[in-house]
């Protein structure tokens, strides 16, 4: 039972710390960038004009932050907008470091 109660509580904390960076990106713009894990075709395609993108993979699409993202983000479909870059996010890459410090 131990272990059944740690690997609950576990994903509870993981859970939780989703949660709160959902939140923080939805109403902050404290983050220098957002990512969007597992877009679909359709999201791309309905992205605003004004949507920076960083980096696209199969995994996720990483923009540029700038006010009102998250909701343009959730408008064009997507199922979860997270914040990166900060300390507790998602982490960028050298290459999207660098693509937004060109912004």
């Amino acid at each position: 039972m131990t272990i059944n109660r740690i690997l609950v509580a576990l994903l509870l904390v993981f859970t939780g710390w989703i949660a709160v960076m959902a939140l923080v990106m939805r109403f902050s713009d404290a983050a220098p960038a957002a990512v969007v894990p597992w877009p679909t075709q359709q999201f791309l395609h309905d992205l605003p004009p004004q949507a920076a993108i960083l980096d696209v993979s199969g995994l996720a699409v990483t923009f540029a932050n700038r006010p009102g993202l998250a909701q343009d983000l959730y408008a064009a479909g997507a199922w979860l907008v997270l914040p990166a870059g900060l300390m507790g996010c998602l982490p960028l890459s050298r290459r999207q470091r660098e693509a937004l410090s060109r912004r």
